[in-house]
């Protein structure tokens, strides 16, 4: 069998890790003994030192070649960390409150606007309208071409307790935001959390009249509304009632007939 001097290096270093007693044992020992040692006569003292050097050479390298990928590793999972617990967030409307839960930062603080209660063609969806709006190309006027926007009340009336005192008062709203978090969400007929969730604040679930011809959607309105200063008129709007449970095809019991519902709003990571 004729070899020649280049595969010399390939045949020895397998042959030296196939003789190994401790199959275990760390593979730079065995190859730097074998190079040191066994190769030298073999084939001559300068080759030794050339493929030793070689090696050498080969081990910088991969030491280099790991401490960058660890290096870029651990900058990666830094990275991952931090978008999910440091700049981000989520961002929710507090329905019938000036101001944010102590754990969020309050974007704004505005009005709660909706589509007239009567209103056919109704919006179903309230806003949290800025204290402070701003306009584009306008013309001052209604035309009858158009969609339109009201502020909102407090329809409490018929309720026991103190919510009774809120009837026909014009609705707040706290547009949040809640750092570290990626989920905000209202949870009907609760006023405690599932496990993992965090509160940001409990209430009453809150929607149109049944008999008004506009759509509206279920909110979740804050157990300890805040008023409108100077928004106490009767002048309707987008109309927030207190929901009761019907039995029939909603199960009675747990539900019972007739009993306002609460909800809470709750967050998680």
């Amino acid at each position: 069998m004729v070899m020649n001097m280049t595969s010399v290096p390939i045949f020895l270093t397998l042959f030296a890790m196939s003789q190994a007693a401790n199959p275990t044992e760390n593979c730079k020992d065995i190859l730097q003994d074998f190079l040191a040692g066994r190769i030298s006569s073999a084939v001559g003292t300068r080759q030794s030192i050339n493929m030793n050097r070689a090696f050498q050479n080969f081990t910088h390298a991969m030491r280099v070649s790991m401490a960058e990928f660890k290096e870029k590793t651990e900058a990666d999972i830094r990275m991952i960390k931090e978008n999910k617990h440091g700049n981000g967030g989520v961002v929710f409307t507090r329905w019938g409150k000036k101001t944010c839960p102590s754990n969020a930062e309050l974007v704004h603080s505005g009005y709660v606007g909706g589509s007239l209660y009567n209103n056919r063609g109704a919006a179903v969806e309230p806003l949290c309208l800025p204290r402070e709006p701003e306009w584009g190309v306008y013309r001052d006027g209604t035309d009858g071409q158009k969609a339109y926007i009201y502020g909102a009340e407090y329809q409490t009336n018929t309720l026991p307790g103190y919510m009774r005192n809120f009837h026909d008062h014009d609705v707040p709203c706290a547009v949040c935001l809640i750092p570290k978090k990626s989920i905000v969400k209202m949870f009907p007929a609760k006023k405690t959390c599932y496990e993992g969730w965090t509160l940001e604040y409990k209430g009453y679930l809150m929607a149109g009249y049944f008999n008004h011809p506009a759509a509206t959607t279920y909110t979740c309105i804050d157990e300890h509304p805040d008023t409108i200063q100077g928004g106490r008129r009767d002048e309707n709007g987008y109309l927030f009632y207190q929901v009761e449970a019907i039995c029939g095809s909603l199960k009675c019991p747990p539900y019972a007939r007739g009993r306002e519902l609460v909800c809470a709003v709750c967050s998680k990571d």
